[in-house]
Protein backbone atom coordinates (compact mmCIF):
# COMPACT_ATOMS: atom_id res chain seq x y z
CA UNK A 1 0.00 0.00 0.00
CA UNK A 2 1.49 3.16 -1.06
CA UNK A 3 2.40 6.03 1.56
CA UNK A 4 0.18 9.38 1.41
CA UNK A 5 1.17 12.99 2.95
CA UNK A 6 -0.70 15.43 3.08
CA UNK A 7 0.90 19.39 3.02
CA UNK A 8 1.10 21.51 6.02
CA UNK A 9 -2.54 22.65 6.86
CA UNK A 10 -4.40 21.78 3.73
CA UNK A 11 -7.27 24.38 4.25
CA UNK A 12 -10.71 24.71 5.66
CA UNK A 13 -13.68 26.19 4.71
CA UNK A 14 -14.98 29.25 7.04
CA UNK A 15 -19.00 28.62 7.33
CA UNK A 16 -21.23 31.92 7.31
CA UNK A 17 -23.62 29.56 9.17
CA UNK A 18 -21.68 28.39 12.46
CA UNK A 19 -19.19 31.20 12.14
CA UNK A 20 -16.05 28.84 12.45
CA UNK A 21 -13.79 27.01 10.92
CA UNK A 22 -14.24 23.53 9.77
CA UNK A 23 -12.36 21.22 7.49
CA UNK A 24 -14.35 20.28 3.87
CA UNK A 25 -16.94 21.19 3.47
CA UNK A 26 -20.13 21.14 5.88
CA UNK A 27 -23.90 20.39 4.52
CA UNK A 28 -26.70 20.91 6.94
CA UNK A 29 -28.56 18.29 6.11
CA UNK A 30 -31.32 18.29 8.82
CA UNK A 31 -32.02 19.47 12.58
CA UNK A 32 -33.77 18.17 16.19
CA UNK A 33 -34.11 18.98 19.40
CA UNK A 34 -34.18 15.72 20.83
CA UNK A 35 -30.26 16.14 21.56
CA UNK A 36 -29.43 12.63 23.30
CA UNK A 37 -29.19 10.23 19.86
CA UNK A 38 -27.37 7.13 21.39
CA UNK A 39 -27.73 5.70 25.06
CA UNK A 40 -24.34 4.05 24.21
CA UNK A 41 -21.89 3.41 21.66
CA UNK A 42 -22.11 5.33 18.11
CA UNK A 43 -24.23 4.31 15.89
CA UNK A 44 -24.07 3.51 12.37
CA UNK A 45 -25.62 6.04 10.78
CA UNK A 46 -24.05 7.02 7.69
CA UNK A 47 -23.77 4.37 5.48
CA UNK A 48 -22.72 4.36 1.39
CA UNK A 49 -24.28 2.02 -1.50
CA UNK A 50 -22.04 1.68 -4.42
CA UNK A 51 -23.83 3.05 -7.73
CA UNK A 52 -25.91 4.85 -6.05
CA UNK A 53 -25.16 7.74 -3.24
CA UNK A 54 -24.74 7.94 1.09
CA UNK A 55 -27.89 7.30 3.43
CA UNK A 56 -27.70 9.46 6.54
CA UNK A 57 -29.93 8.88 9.28
CA UNK A 58 -30.46 10.98 12.64
CA UNK A 59 -33.38 11.02 15.79
CA UNK A 60 -35.68 13.72 14.74
CA UNK A 61 -38.07 15.81 17.05
CA UNK A 62 -39.22 19.39 16.83
CA UNK A 63 -40.60 19.47 20.36
CA UNK A 64 -39.30 22.05 22.79
CA UNK A 65 -41.27 20.68 26.02
CA UNK A 66 -42.94 18.32 28.12
CA UNK A 67 -41.38 15.01 27.73
CA UNK A 68 -43.28 12.29 25.43
CA UNK A 69 -41.59 13.97 22.10
CA UNK A 70 -45.17 13.06 19.99
CA UNK A 71 -43.35 13.69 16.63
CA UNK A 72 -40.19 11.57 17.14
CA UNK A 73 -39.09 9.66 14.28
CA UNK A 74 -35.88 8.46 13.14
CA UNK A 75 -35.14 10.40 10.10
CA UNK A 76 -33.41 10.09 6.57
CA UNK A 77 -31.62 12.04 4.04
CA UNK A 78 -29.67 10.81 1.22
CA UNK A 79 -26.68 12.10 -1.12
CA UNK A 80 -26.94 11.35 -5.00
CA UNK A 81 -23.82 10.88 -6.64
CA UNK A 82 -25.07 11.49 -9.47
CA UNK A 83 -26.72 14.87 -8.89
CA UNK A 84 -24.05 16.16 -5.92
CA UNK A 85 -26.98 16.87 -4.01
CA UNK A 86 -29.35 15.54 -0.81
CA UNK A 87 -32.45 14.94 -1.68
CA UNK A 88 -34.58 16.50 0.93
CA UNK A 89 -33.14 19.98 1.92
CA UNK A 90 -35.48 22.79 2.99
CA UNK A 91 -34.77 26.40 3.68
CA UNK A 92 -35.67 25.84 7.12
CA UNK A 93 -33.31 22.95 8.23
CA UNK A 94 -35.12 21.26 10.90
CA UNK A 95 -37.65 20.33 7.86
CA UNK A 96 -35.33 18.85 5.84
CA UNK A 97 -35.24 14.96 5.37
CA UNK A 98 -38.22 12.69 5.86
CA UNK A 99 -39.45 10.65 8.40
CA UNK A 100 -38.62 6.46 8.17
CA UNK A 101 -42.03 5.10 10.16
CA UNK A 102 -45.12 6.29 10.26
CA UNK A 103 -45.84 6.30 13.76
CA UNK A 104 -43.40 7.43 16.62
CA UNK A 105 -40.63 5.62 16.97
CA UNK A 106 -36.78 6.13 17.83
CA UNK A 107 -33.56 4.82 18.69
CA UNK A 108 -32.17 3.10 15.19
CA UNK A 109 -29.92 2.78 13.04
CA UNK A 110 -29.13 2.37 9.10
CA UNK A 111 -27.55 0.39 6.59
CA UNK A 112 -27.66 -0.21 3.19
CA UNK A 113 -28.02 -3.49 1.65
CA UNK A 114 -24.69 -4.61 -0.48
CA UNK A 115 -27.11 -5.52 -3.56
CA UNK A 116 -29.91 -3.24 -4.18
CA UNK A 117 -28.28 -0.18 -2.60
CA UNK A 118 -31.14 0.59 -0.41
CA UNK A 119 -31.69 1.80 2.93
CA UNK A 120 -32.34 -0.64 5.84
CA UNK A 121 -33.31 0.92 9.34
CA UNK A 122 -33.94 0.10 12.75
CA UNK A 123 -35.66 1.33 15.46
CA UNK A 124 -38.01 0.83 18.14
CA UNK A 125 -41.97 1.63 18.66
CA UNK A 126 -44.48 1.25 21.29
CA UNK A 127 -47.57 -0.74 20.17
CA UNK A 128 -50.44 -2.67 21.81
CA UNK A 129 -48.30 -5.23 22.95
CA UNK A 130 -45.42 -3.03 24.51
CA UNK A 131 -42.12 -1.57 23.10
CA UNK A 132 -41.04 -3.41 20.10
CA UNK A 133 -39.02 -3.50 17.06
CA UNK A 134 -39.35 -2.34 13.36
CA UNK A 135 -37.27 -2.59 10.38
CA UNK A 136 -38.25 -0.19 6.99
CA UNK A 137 -36.42 -1.04 3.65
CA UNK A 138 -36.71 1.94 0.59
CA UNK A 139 -38.54 1.12 -2.07
CA UNK A 140 -35.42 2.14 -4.18
CA UNK A 141 -32.00 3.76 -3.07
CA UNK A 142 -32.81 7.19 -1.51
CA UNK A 143 -36.49 7.12 -2.69
CA UNK A 144 -37.48 7.37 1.28
CA UNK A 145 -40.69 5.61 0.34
CA UNK A 146 -40.62 2.55 3.14
CA UNK A 147 -42.22 -0.40 3.54
CA UNK A 148 -42.17 -2.20 7.20
CA UNK A 149 -41.39 -5.46 8.75
CA UNK A 150 -42.54 -6.08 12.88
CA UNK A 151 -40.75 -8.53 14.88
CA UNK A 152 -40.52 -10.10 18.05
CA UNK A 153 -37.94 -8.40 20.66
CA UNK A 154 -38.25 -5.01 22.87
CA UNK A 155 -35.81 -1.91 23.03
CA UNK A 156 -33.08 -0.52 21.32
CA UNK A 157 -32.37 -2.81 18.33
CA UNK A 158 -29.50 -2.39 16.38
CA UNK A 159 -29.25 -3.38 12.70
CA UNK A 160 -26.57 -4.25 10.27
CA UNK A 161 -27.37 -6.15 6.89
CA UNK A 162 -24.71 -9.21 5.55
CA UNK A 163 -23.75 -10.27 1.87
CA UNK A 164 -26.71 -12.10 0.97
CA UNK A 165 -29.31 -9.35 2.10
CA UNK A 166 -29.64 -10.87 5.61
CA UNK A 167 -30.84 -8.39 8.12
CA UNK A 168 -29.17 -8.76 11.78
CA UNK A 169 -30.61 -7.35 14.93
CA UNK A 170 -29.69 -7.02 18.35
CA UNK A 171 -31.29 -5.80 20.80
CA UNK A 172 -32.55 -5.87 24.73
CA UNK A 173 -35.38 -7.06 26.08
CA UNK A 174 -37.74 -5.68 28.43
CA UNK A 175 -35.54 -6.62 31.74
CA UNK A 176 -32.33 -5.48 29.86
CA UNK A 177 -31.65 -8.71 28.99
CA UNK A 178 -29.64 -9.08 25.07
CA UNK A 179 -31.47 -11.37 22.32
CA UNK A 180 -30.92 -11.96 18.58
CA UNK A 181 -32.75 -12.33 15.48
CA UNK A 182 -32.66 -11.58 11.80
CA UNK A 183 -35.17 -11.47 8.82
CA UNK A 184 -33.00 -13.38 6.62
CA UNK A 185 -31.45 -12.72 2.98
CA UNK A 186 -34.56 -12.83 0.75
CA UNK A 187 -37.56 -13.17 3.35
CA UNK A 188 -38.76 -10.10 4.20
CA UNK A 189 -40.34 -9.03 5.94
CA UNK A 190 -40.60 -12.66 8.56
CA UNK A 191 -38.22 -12.31 11.62
CA UNK A 192 -36.71 -15.42 12.66
CA UNK A 193 -37.53 -16.79 16.04
CA UNK A 194 -35.69 -14.55 18.90
CA UNK A 195 -32.86 -15.95 20.58
CA UNK A 196 -31.72 -15.23 24.28
CA UNK A 197 -27.58 -13.78 24.15
CA UNK A 198 -27.40 -12.65 27.46
CA UNK A 199 -30.49 -12.82 30.29
CA UNK A 200 -28.07 -11.26 32.89
CA UNK A 201 -30.03 -7.88 32.59
CA UNK A 202 -26.96 -6.01 33.75
CA UNK A 203 -28.04 -2.88 31.23
CA UNK A 204 -25.66 -3.77 28.73
CA UNK A 205 -25.04 -1.50 25.26
CA UNK A 206 -24.66 -3.61 22.08
CA UNK A 207 -23.87 -3.00 18.65
CA UNK A 208 -23.49 -5.69 15.53
CA UNK A 209 -21.66 -5.30 12.27
CA UNK A 210 -21.93 -8.23 9.13
CA UNK A 211 -19.58 -8.40 6.21
CA UNK A 212 -20.86 -6.95 2.61
CA UNK A 213 -18.20 -10.14 1.09
CA UNK A 214 -19.19 -13.26 3.27
CA UNK A 215 -21.72 -14.74 5.99
CA UNK A 216 -19.13 -13.26 8.86
CA UNK A 217 -21.06 -11.20 11.39
CA UNK A 218 -20.54 -9.67 15.10
CA UNK A 219 -22.43 -8.98 18.30
CA UNK A 220 -20.57 -7.21 21.02
CA UNK A 221 -21.87 -5.54 23.84
CA UNK A 222 -20.87 -3.93 27.36
CA UNK A 223 -22.13 -4.62 30.56
CA UNK A 224 -22.03 -1.20 32.53
CA UNK A 225 -23.03 -2.04 35.92
CA UNK A 226 -19.43 -4.57 36.13
CA UNK A 227 -16.63 -3.15 37.69
CA UNK A 228 -14.73 -2.68 35.47
CA UNK A 229 -17.02 -2.40 32.90
CA UNK A 230 -16.05 -5.27 30.33
CA UNK A 231 -17.20 -6.62 26.95
CA UNK A 232 -18.04 -9.69 25.61
CA UNK A 233 -18.47 -10.95 21.64
CA UNK A 234 -20.33 -13.64 19.51
CA UNK A 235 -19.44 -14.43 15.74
CA UNK A 236 -21.06 -16.08 12.98
CA UNK A 237 -19.46 -17.39 9.56
CA UNK A 238 -22.79 -18.65 8.65
CA UNK A 239 -25.18 -15.25 8.01
CA UNK A 240 -26.49 -15.60 11.32
CA UNK A 241 -26.99 -19.60 11.23
CA UNK A 242 -25.18 -20.50 13.74
CA UNK A 243 -22.60 -18.51 16.57
CA UNK A 244 -19.92 -19.36 19.12
CA UNK A 245 -20.42 -18.64 22.52
CA UNK A 246 -19.85 -15.80 24.44
CA UNK A 247 -16.40 -15.00 24.74
CA UNK A 248 -14.95 -12.14 27.19
CA UNK A 249 -13.51 -9.49 24.98
CA UNK A 250 -10.79 -7.95 26.98
CA UNK A 251 -9.60 -4.49 26.46
CA UNK A 252 -6.07 -3.47 25.91
CA UNK A 253 -3.64 -2.71 28.84
CA UNK A 254 -3.95 0.85 28.32
CA UNK A 255 -2.54 2.56 31.64
CA UNK A 256 -0.48 0.06 32.87
CA UNK A 257 0.98 -0.40 36.41
CA UNK A 258 -1.85 -0.51 39.30
CA UNK A 259 -4.71 1.36 36.95
CA UNK A 260 -7.18 -0.78 35.70
CA UNK A 261 -8.26 -0.40 32.19
CA UNK A 262 -11.93 -0.23 31.65
CA UNK A 263 -14.72 -0.23 28.84
CA UNK A 264 -16.93 2.36 29.38
CA UNK A 265 -20.60 2.57 28.02
CA UNK A 266 -20.08 4.20 24.85
CA UNK A 267 -17.41 1.67 24.09
CA UNK A 268 -16.98 -1.01 21.67
CA UNK A 269 -18.59 -0.44 18.01
CA UNK A 270 -17.55 -3.08 15.75
CA UNK A 271 -17.42 -3.24 11.62
CA UNK A 272 -16.17 -5.60 8.46
CA UNK A 273 -14.04 -4.10 6.22
CA UNK A 274 -13.97 -4.66 2.31
CA UNK A 275 -11.33 -7.58 2.94
CA UNK A 276 -13.59 -9.19 5.51
CA UNK A 277 -11.10 -8.83 7.74
CA UNK A 278 -13.05 -7.76 11.65
CA UNK A 279 -12.64 -4.24 13.54
CA UNK A 280 -13.77 -3.10 16.85
CA UNK A 281 -13.01 0.06 18.20
CA UNK A 282 -13.07 1.42 21.54
CA UNK A 283 -12.77 4.31 24.12
CA UNK A 284 -11.42 2.93 27.40
CA UNK A 285 -11.02 4.87 30.88
CA UNK A 286 -8.41 3.94 34.38
CA UNK A 287 -9.92 2.49 37.22
CA UNK A 288 -8.20 3.09 40.46
CA UNK A 289 -9.73 1.48 43.50
CA UNK A 290 -13.11 0.55 41.64
CA UNK A 291 -13.11 4.58 40.47
CA UNK A 292 -13.24 5.49 36.80
CA UNK A 293 -11.98 8.75 35.62
CA UNK A 294 -13.22 10.62 32.71
CA UNK A 295 -9.67 11.74 32.13
CA UNK A 296 -7.21 10.46 30.20
CA UNK A 297 -9.57 9.01 28.17
CA UNK A 298 -7.68 6.90 24.98
CA UNK A 299 -9.07 5.39 21.58
CA UNK A 300 -7.78 1.92 20.64
CA UNK A 301 -8.57 -0.14 17.63
CA UNK A 302 -8.51 -4.10 17.45
CA UNK A 303 -8.59 -6.46 14.84
CA UNK A 304 -7.92 -10.16 15.03
CA UNK A 305 -5.39 -10.46 12.14
CA UNK A 306 -2.98 -7.67 13.18
CA UNK A 307 -0.15 -8.67 15.95
CA UNK A 308 -0.89 -7.38 18.73
CA UNK A 309 -3.93 -7.18 18.25
CA UNK A 310 -4.96 -3.88 20.23
CA UNK A 311 -2.98 -0.76 18.73
CA UNK A 312 -3.62 2.85 20.44
CA UNK A 313 -5.70 5.86 18.12
CA UNK A 314 -5.41 8.34 20.29
CA UNK A 315 -4.97 10.07 24.12
CA UNK A 316 -7.63 12.82 25.33
CA UNK A 317 -5.61 14.18 28.13
CA UNK A 318 -6.05 17.10 30.71
CA UNK A 319 -5.28 17.82 34.35
CA UNK A 320 -8.31 17.30 36.14
CA UNK A 321 -7.50 20.54 38.15
CA UNK A 322 -8.06 22.12 34.16
CA UNK A 323 -11.31 20.57 33.06
CA UNK A 324 -13.83 23.62 33.92
CA UNK A 325 -16.75 21.95 33.25
CA UNK A 326 -18.30 18.40 33.78
CA UNK A 327 -18.56 16.36 30.31
CA UNK A 328 -22.00 15.21 31.65
CA UNK A 329 -24.44 12.22 31.40
CA UNK A 330 -23.25 9.08 29.92
CA UNK A 331 -19.94 10.21 28.42
CA UNK A 332 -16.06 10.18 29.29
CA UNK A 333 -13.27 12.98 27.66
CA UNK A 334 -13.36 11.26 24.24
CA UNK A 335 -15.75 8.57 23.42
CA UNK A 336 -18.09 7.36 20.99
CA UNK A 337 -15.50 6.08 18.04
CA UNK A 338 -16.81 4.74 14.67
CA UNK A 339 -14.46 3.42 12.30
CA UNK A 340 -14.67 3.44 8.31
CA UNK A 341 -12.27 3.01 4.93
CA UNK A 342 -11.37 5.09 2.35
CA UNK A 343 -10.80 3.92 -1.48
CA UNK A 344 -7.37 4.16 -0.36
CA UNK A 345 -7.60 0.95 1.57
CA UNK A 346 -6.69 3.27 4.43
CA UNK A 347 -8.47 3.31 7.91
CA UNK A 348 -10.23 6.37 9.30
CA UNK A 349 -11.55 6.97 13.16
CA UNK A 350 -13.72 9.44 13.89
CA UNK A 351 -14.81 10.19 18.10
CA UNK A 352 -16.16 13.22 20.13
CA UNK A 353 -13.75 14.84 22.16
CA UNK A 354 -14.38 17.83 24.84
CA UNK A 355 -12.49 20.94 25.42
CA UNK A 356 -11.56 21.46 28.59
CA UNK A 357 -12.02 25.08 28.73
CA UNK A 358 -14.98 25.38 26.28
CA UNK A 359 -17.86 26.07 28.60
CA UNK A 360 -21.38 26.43 27.99
CA UNK A 361 -22.27 28.79 30.58
CA UNK A 362 -26.17 27.89 31.16
CA UNK A 363 -25.52 24.18 32.02
CA UNK A 364 -21.94 24.28 33.03
CA UNK A 365 -21.07 21.59 30.45
CA UNK A 366 -18.42 21.01 28.54
CA UNK A 367 -18.75 21.42 24.59
CA UNK A 368 -17.25 18.82 22.45
CA UNK A 369 -15.86 18.92 18.92
CA UNK A 370 -15.04 15.98 16.43
CA UNK A 371 -11.38 14.63 16.10
CA UNK A 372 -10.09 11.66 13.33
CA UNK A 373 -7.56 9.64 12.96
CA UNK A 374 -6.19 7.59 10.53
CA UNK A 375 -4.04 4.51 9.84
CA UNK A 376 -2.34 2.88 6.67
CA UNK A 377 -1.38 -0.30 7.94
CA UNK A 378 -4.42 -2.00 8.74
CA UNK A 379 -4.71 -0.37 12.20
CA UNK A 380 -1.13 -1.33 13.08
CA UNK A 381 -0.30 2.69 13.40
CA UNK A 382 -2.32 5.72 13.80
CA UNK A 383 -1.25 9.27 12.58
CA UNK A 384 -1.95 11.70 14.87
CA UNK A 385 -5.49 12.94 16.31
CA UNK A 386 -7.18 16.41 13.89
CA UNK A 387 -9.81 18.28 15.02
CA UNK A 388 -11.91 18.94 12.10
CA UNK A 389 -14.88 21.09 13.68
CA UNK A 390 -14.43 24.95 14.76
CA UNK A 391 -14.02 25.63 18.65
CA UNK A 392 -17.53 27.48 19.02
CA UNK A 393 -20.50 27.61 20.85
CA UNK A 394 -21.91 24.71 19.55
CA UNK A 395 -21.47 20.92 21.42
CA UNK A 396 -20.79 18.56 18.09
CA UNK A 397 -22.20 15.27 19.36
CA UNK A 398 -22.63 11.72 18.43
CA UNK A 399 -20.16 11.26 14.97
CA UNK A 400 -20.82 8.71 12.64
CA UNK A 401 -18.43 8.03 9.81
CA UNK A 402 -18.95 6.89 6.86
CA UNK A 403 -18.28 2.89 6.72
CA UNK A 404 -16.57 3.24 2.96
CA UNK A 405 -15.79 6.21 0.41
CA UNK A 406 -17.14 5.25 -3.02
CA UNK A 407 -14.98 5.23 -6.20
CA UNK A 408 -15.12 8.21 -8.91
CA UNK A 409 -16.93 11.51 -7.54
CA UNK A 410 -16.32 11.20 -4.03
CA UNK A 411 -13.59 8.60 -3.87
CA UNK A 412 -11.06 11.02 -2.37
CA UNK A 413 -13.69 12.18 0.56
CA UNK A 414 -14.16 11.01 4.05
CA UNK A 415 -17.63 11.64 5.88
CA UNK A 416 -18.61 12.15 9.12
CA UNK A 417 -22.55 12.87 10.45
CA UNK A 418 -22.66 14.44 13.65
CA UNK A 419 -25.15 16.80 15.74
CA UNK A 420 -24.38 20.58 16.42
CA UNK A 421 -26.24 20.79 20.46
CA UNK A 422 -26.45 24.36 20.48
CA UNK A 423 -26.83 24.22 24.16
CA UNK A 424 -24.34 22.19 25.61
CA UNK A 425 -26.52 19.37 28.19
CA UNK A 426 -29.24 17.41 27.13
CA UNK A 427 -32.71 18.34 27.09
CA UNK A 428 -33.88 15.02 26.56
CA UNK A 429 -32.05 14.06 30.16
CA UNK A 430 -33.22 17.13 31.42
CA UNK A 431 -29.30 19.18 31.52
CA UNK A 432 -30.58 21.71 29.47
CA UNK A 433 -33.08 23.76 27.18
CA UNK A 434 -34.76 22.39 24.10
CA UNK A 435 -33.00 23.98 21.12
CA UNK A 436 -32.95 23.53 17.07
CA UNK A 437 -30.10 21.83 16.63
CA UNK A 438 -28.55 21.40 13.14
CA UNK A 439 -27.38 17.55 11.93
CA UNK A 440 -24.53 17.71 9.33
CA UNK A 441 -22.64 15.76 7.30
CA UNK A 442 -18.90 17.22 6.70
CA UNK A 443 -16.93 16.22 3.82
CA UNK A 444 -12.96 15.97 4.75
CA UNK A 445 -11.07 15.70 1.27
CA UNK A 446 -7.65 13.88 1.49
CA UNK A 447 -5.76 13.32 -1.75
CA UNK A 448 -3.03 10.62 -3.64
CA UNK A 449 0.47 12.02 -4.45
CA UNK A 450 0.58 15.07 -2.00
CA UNK A 451 3.62 14.74 -0.19
CA UNK A 452 4.33 17.31 2.72
CA UNK A 453 7.26 20.27 2.24
CA UNK A 454 9.62 21.10 4.51
CA UNK A 455 10.30 25.19 4.54
CA UNK A 456 12.93 25.51 2.85
CA UNK A 457 11.25 24.15 -0.02
CA UNK A 458 8.14 25.64 -0.08
CA UNK A 459 10.47 28.72 -0.35
CA UNK A 460 11.56 27.69 -3.53
CA UNK A 461 8.10 27.04 -4.97
CA UNK A 462 5.48 29.61 -4.83
CA UNK A 463 4.07 32.04 -2.36
CA UNK A 464 0.34 32.53 -1.76
CA UNK A 465 -1.52 32.28 -5.27
CA UNK A 466 -3.63 35.88 -6.71
CA UNK A 467 -5.98 35.98 -9.11
CA UNK A 468 -5.08 39.07 -11.69
CA UNK A 469 -7.36 39.72 -14.40
CA UNK A 470 -9.03 36.07 -14.46
CA UNK A 471 -5.75 34.49 -14.38
CA UNK A 472 -4.31 32.37 -11.39
CA UNK A 473 -0.68 33.36 -11.00
CA UNK A 474 1.96 33.41 -8.16
CA UNK A 475 4.02 36.27 -7.67
CA UNK A 476 7.89 35.67 -5.74
CA UNK A 477 10.55 37.96 -5.68
CA UNK A 478 9.27 40.42 -8.14
CA UNK A 479 8.45 37.72 -10.62
CA UNK A 480 4.89 36.65 -11.71
CA UNK A 481 4.38 33.20 -13.27
CA UNK A 482 1.20 31.72 -14.09
CA UNK A 483 -0.04 28.80 -12.27
CA UNK A 484 0.39 25.21 -13.54
CA UNK A 485 -1.65 21.61 -11.97
CA UNK A 486 -5.06 21.17 -11.50
CA UNK A 487 -7.81 23.27 -9.26
CA UNK A 488 -9.84 21.10 -6.61
CA UNK A 489 -12.83 21.84 -5.03
CA UNK A 490 -13.24 21.74 -1.32
CA UNK A 491 -14.28 18.29 -1.68
CA UNK A 492 -11.19 17.34 -3.43
CA UNK A 493 -12.46 17.05 -6.81
CA UNK A 494 -10.54 17.99 -9.92
CA UNK A 495 -12.77 21.28 -11.86
CA UNK A 496 -10.04 22.88 -13.97
CA UNK A 497 -6.69 21.80 -15.50
CA UNK A 498 -4.45 25.00 -14.83
CA UNK A 499 -2.28 25.46 -18.19
CA UNK A 500 -0.36 28.54 -19.49
CA UNK A 501 -2.73 30.77 -21.04
CA UNK A 502 -5.59 28.22 -20.32
CA UNK A 503 -6.51 28.83 -16.45
CA UNK A 504 -9.20 31.40 -16.46
CA UNK A 505 -11.28 31.22 -13.51
CA UNK A 506 -13.72 33.94 -14.34
CA UNK A 507 -16.41 30.86 -14.80
CA UNK A 508 -16.26 29.37 -11.20
CA UNK A 509 -18.77 29.76 -8.47
CA UNK A 510 -17.59 31.94 -5.48
CA UNK A 511 -15.53 29.32 -2.93
CA UNK A 512 -12.68 27.75 -1.59
CA UNK A 513 -10.23 26.23 -3.85
CA UNK A 514 -7.08 24.44 -3.70
CA UNK A 515 -4.44 24.66 -5.99
CA UNK A 516 -2.34 21.63 -6.49
CA UNK A 517 0.98 22.64 -8.27
CA UNK A 518 3.05 20.95 -10.20
CA UNK A 519 6.86 21.07 -8.65
CA UNK A 520 8.85 23.74 -9.93
CA UNK A 521 12.21 21.73 -9.74
CA UNK A 522 13.87 18.49 -10.75
CA UNK A 523 15.08 18.33 -7.21
CA UNK A 524 11.88 18.76 -6.01
CA UNK A 525 9.49 15.48 -5.63
CA UNK A 526 6.39 17.07 -4.51
CA UNK A 527 3.29 18.67 -5.12
CA UNK A 528 2.38 21.65 -3.14
CA UNK A 529 -1.28 22.39 -2.30
CA UNK A 530 -2.13 25.97 -1.49
CA UNK A 531 -5.68 27.16 -0.60
CA UNK A 532 -7.42 30.38 -2.65
CA UNK A 533 -10.74 32.33 -1.75
CA UNK A 534 -12.34 33.15 -5.34
CA UNK A 535 -14.85 36.28 -4.32
CA UNK A 536 -17.17 38.21 -6.62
Amino acid sequence: MKPRYLLLAVGCLLSAAFGQSYIGRVDTIGGTTYDWQSNAQAAKDLAGSPGHGMHALWMYSTATSGTMFDDRNMRYNFYDFNTRTWNWIDPDYMQSGVNVFPHRAGYGNIDADPTSGVAIVGGHYTGSGGVAPEVAKDAASGAGIFDYADGPGSQWPRIATGQNGTIHIFMCSAGYGLCYTRIRGGGWPDFDTLRVVDPSGDFPTHAVAASKVSGRACLIWEMSTNVPEDGYIQTSTDNGDSWTESQQFLPPNAFGGDTVTSFHITSLCPWYDYEDQLHVVANVSPMVHDTTYVVPSQIWHWCPDNTPQWSRVHIAACRPEHMQASVGYNATYADRPSIGEGNDGWLYVAWEQFDSSNVEPLTSRLRAGIWYSRSSDNGASWMPGELVTGRNTFSHRFPSIIDRMLPGEMADTICILYMMDSVAGFFVQSEGPATLNPVVCQFIPFWDGVQEATNAELRTTNVEPTIIRGVLVFEARGKRREARGELLDISGRKVLDLKPRANDVHSLAPGVYFVREEPQAASLKLQAVRKIVITR
